[in-house]
């Protein structure tokens, strides 16, 4: 297999596992993993949006900036819901938005270093997003099952 072809057979991959995940995590989780959710789906496609649409310079720029705004909103929902699976989203957030800045800052060029943190990076997230979904969907079973309304159910 070329590196063009895994290249490709990885961003499919990633994009297909986004969907997966983000469509679970808005469907099972409580309001933290749908917050997060929309937060990760709404950088990515941003991302792949302007990456068709917007000329290289400024693409990179919009592209921090956006990161940027990522880490506040789960720097919000870390301030609001306290969720552990945010912890971990925070740091990796920390490490793709570094990667980013030092990219755009020293000009370099995405090469394959860039494009495997980016990926171990993105994949992280989306792990560390299924396991709040997955915690938050066994806490609602089993306060269902007591009877009784889960932290993040009660109106």
């Amino acid at each position: 297999m070329s590196s063009a072809t895994a290249y490709i057979f990885v961003w499919v991959l990633l994009w297909a596992l986004l969907l997966v995940v983000g469509a679970y995590a808005y469907l099972r989780g409580g309001q933290p993993e749908r917050a997060g959710a929309i937060i990760v789906c709404a950088v990515t496609v941003g991302s792949a949006i302007g990456d068709v649409a917007m000329p290289d310079n400024a693409f990179l720029i919009a592209r921090l900036i956006a990161e940027g705004v990522a880490a506040l909103g789960f720097l919000f929902v870390a301030i609001r819901f306290g969720s552990l699976w945010i912890g971990g989203v925070m740091l990796l957030q920390a490490c793709q938005f570094s990667l980013h800045a030092i990219y755009f800052v020293t000009e370099r060029s995405h090469d394959t270093p860039y494009v495997i943190v980016n990926n171990l990076n993105f994949f992280g997230i989306l792990a560390c997003l299924t396991a709040g979904t997955l915690a938050a969907s066994r806490r609602r079973r089993r306060a269902a099952a007591a009877g009784v309304l889960a932290p993040t159910e009660v109106m």
